[in-house]
């Protein structure tokens, strides 16, 4: 399989050793330098640039008939452009704020103790998330989809970094050093607390998990989630 690595950063340096492990050809290396030559030899991108790039990245991939893996998080204002340009396109498209396969575990079970607490008021939420501080996003993609899934289970309706209200989830953005990623949803109430945590111990899962969504892409057409990867739903 020939692969575009769309950013080449420390996850796209990751992305490029794990995918050539397994037996596929780097054929764009692409960062804010090079352009895009060679793209259209691909058999797929991987895109984990940056916030600004992402929508540019994404677009040229569909108007190449390549099908496209993003990791890259904070665009997500242009998300329905570009899920309209992929149907246009019959293109391939899976964007995922993580594609670690133990986070999307992780994301399972908050929404499975999302329903269970639901049924409880003496219990309220708020979530911790901790990042190397070269992270340009806070809070993480991975915290906000962590929150959606406890609001689409829950009587809450939204996500906020500051003082929250009654019917939103505080998330504690921390960045500190060079953490690869820690996620922790908590229910608290006056007498005990209940904690599920999901630590990072490294890059090599979020790359492992995005080179195995290309190889799953490769081939189809539409909008994809890691559920479907990973045969979650």
């Amino acid at each position: 399989m020939k692969i575009a690595l769309l950013g080449y950063g420390k996850m796209g340096q990751v992305i490029e050793r794990i995918a050539t492990e397994r037996g596929h050809e780097i054929v764009l290396k692409k960062d804010e330098n090079n352009t895009f030559e060679g793209l259209s030899n691909a058999d797929v991108a991987i895109d984990f640039s940056v916030p600004s790039a992402a929508v540019n990245n994404i677009s040229n991939c569909f108007h190449a008939n390549v099908p496209v893996v993003s990791g890259t998080t904070g665009w997500l204002e242009h998300y329905d452009e570009m899920v309209a340009l992929c149907a246009a396109k019959n293109g391939g498209f899976i964007s995922s704020s993580n594609f670690s396969l133990g986070v999307n575990i992780f994301f399972e079970l908050n929404e499975y103790l999302a329903k269970i607490m639901s049924k409880f008021d003496s219990y309220s939420v708020e979530m911790e998330e901790i990042h190397h501080t070269q992270k340009l996003d806070a809070p993480s993609g991975t915290a906000i989809s962590l929150a959606k899934g406890v609001i689409e289970n829950s009587s809450y309706t939204n996500w906020t970094l500051e003082n929250p209200e009654a019917n939103q989830i505080h998330i504690d953005a921390k960045r500190i050093g060079n953490f690869p990623g820690t996620h922790t949803v908590t229910y608290n109430s006056a007498v005990d607390a209940i904690e599920i945590k999901h630590t990072a111990h490294n890059r090599e899962g979020f790359a492992l998990g995005a080179v195995i969504a290309a190889e799953w892409l490769v081939g189809k057409h539409g909008i994809f989630t890691m559920k479907d990867v990973l045969n979650l739903k």
